[in-house]
């Protein structure tokens, strides 16, 4: 076999290992789920002695919401005083921050050695003659693998795409999580929300405890009748627990969340400021009480005040985050028509009112005319570009179809997200607001140029 060539650099080494892998993240997802095989995420798992075995795992599944949630669960488990990890896909900036203990990232000594010690393993079972092993499904193991090594106390694992096919169902959770159902992935998952809740309430287990803020008539029941059958305790919203939002009152002169009242089948948790900006994070803050409820339940007990305290301290990059004022810059990574809505509602409610410009870019194959019917009425002005660092962006050609079709006059072009971040600031007043949005990828490179 011939040897590796010398690399000066480590790091860049191991990124050029992880990056030369088949990754659904940047080429975008298989055409039929004939690709997806999570024995493969199994087998490697197996290789590596199972780190996932003893590790109490909140596996979290959904449309969306999922990320919030988690990022909500995991800050409670950390305030609480436990070692906890989280693994959220994907990564904004750096790829260590898929493996995060305690709100840190896997710092880079530890991400060279992961990937050193994970390299055999995949050579030996990509030359067993099955397709070579992808890059969520290396990362997902090196995650579980990094949490076992830190001692972590609980884990926080967020599904990549779907739930039942997907990488990280390799796992037997603690407790399992399922946030919301609406229409995204449809090729893969299904062309009806019955067929997709089905897809995502695959990481139900038997006998292991389901938390579910779903609503509808069609998504909700195809998840309870996935956990009837697998006699999965089951904790709905709506019947189990329930939460009462309180709206900031307008006009604002500063971003507010609200607040909310949750109350579920074995705590009345009181009032509690939201942790994110959104009704809908009020949603996903009644699904994490919930879940911290059922975990109490099995022996992982979180009291009122680490939940005070992690949310408290909680930030979600690129998740309605405000990165300036004068005029306020709004960042947030909706890339569905559903998110959207979510954070149309939110710009609507929880940020001052004024003069406001959107600069948006998506990705190909994504609702475009569901994303673009939930925020053009709120923009007096709209930018149109795209982001750089991943291929299946939509040329902003597309995009101006699109907003034409709507009625409106034709957008600003923007080539680059600097020359949007450029003409945004230049034609917003100071008293309005710009919001970057339609894609978590646009999201991270605007957050790397406004934090550089």
């Amino acid at each position: 076999m011939a040897r590796r060539a010398p690399m000066s650099d480590p790091y860049q080494e191991a990124l050029a290992f992880l990056h030369g892998r088949l990754n659904y993240e940047k080429v975008g997802m298989p055409r039929t789920t004939a690709d997806l095989r999570v024995g493969r995420t199994r087998r490697l798992l197996h290789a590596l002695s199972d780190p996932q075995a003893d590790l109490p795992i909140v596996h979290v599944a959904g449309t969306k919401g999922k990320g919030s949630c988690s990022v909500m669960i995991a800050a409670a488990l950390t305030a609480s005083g436990r070692k906890t990890g989280l693994s959220c896909s994907p990564h904004l900036n750096r790829l260590e921050e898929r493996f995060a203990i305690d709100g840190r990232p896997a710092t880079v000594d530890q991400f060279i050695a992961l990937t050193e010690e994970l390299r055999p393993v995949v050579a030996a079972i990509d030359s067993a003659g099955a397709p070579p092993l992808t890059f969520f499904e290396i990362t997902t193991a090196m995650a579980l693998l990094h949490f076992a090594r830190q001692g972590a106390q609980a884990v926080v694992l967020e599904v990549g795409m779907g739930g039942r096919l997907d990488s990280t169902n390799a796992i037997r959770p603690r407790l399992a999580v399922i946030t919301s159902i609406s229409f995204d992935h449809m090729r893969l998952l299904g062309d009806t929300l019955g067929k997709i809740a089905t897809e995502k309430a695959g990481i139900i287990k038997r006998r292991t405890p389901l938390v579910c803020g779903v609503r509808g008539d069609e998504a909700r029941p195809a998840i309870a009748q996935v956990a009837s059958r697998r006699f999965a305790p089951s904790r709905f919203i709506d019947v189990d627990f329930v939460y009462d939002y309180e709206k900031p009152t307008q006009p604002l002169k500063a971003p507010s969340a609200g607040r909310v009242h949750v109350k579920t089948w074995r705590t009345d948790w009181g009032t509690l400021d939201v942790p994110l900006l959104g009704e809908h994070q009020a949603h996903n803050a009644a699904i994490c009480l919930a879940a911290l409820d059922t975990l109490a339940e099995t022996g992982l007990q979180v009291g009122r005040e680490a939940v005070v305290h992690g949310f408290r301290d909680l930030t979600w990059p690129a998740r309605v985050e405000v990165l300036g004022r004068r005029p306020w810059l709004v960042v947030d990574g909706a890339h569905n028509a559903a998110s959207a809505e979510a954070l149309a509602e939110t710009l609507a409610t929880c940020l001052p009112i004024g003069p406001r410009t959107l600069v948006f870019g998506t990705t190909r194959e994504k609702d475009l005319t569901g994303q673009l019917r939930a925020l053009l009425p709120l923009f007096e002005r709209v930018i149109v570009t795209k982001y750089v660092e991943n291929p299946r962006a939509m040329p902003p050609s597309e995009v101006v179809q699109e907003v034409a079709a709507f009625g409106r006059p034709a957008p600003l072009i923007a080539a680059m997200p600097e020359e949007a971040l450029r003409i945004a600031r230049e034609i917003t007043p100071e008293d309005g607001l710009i919001c970057v949005t339609g894609s978590l990828f646009l999201a991270a490179e605007f957050r790397a140029l406004v934090l550089a």
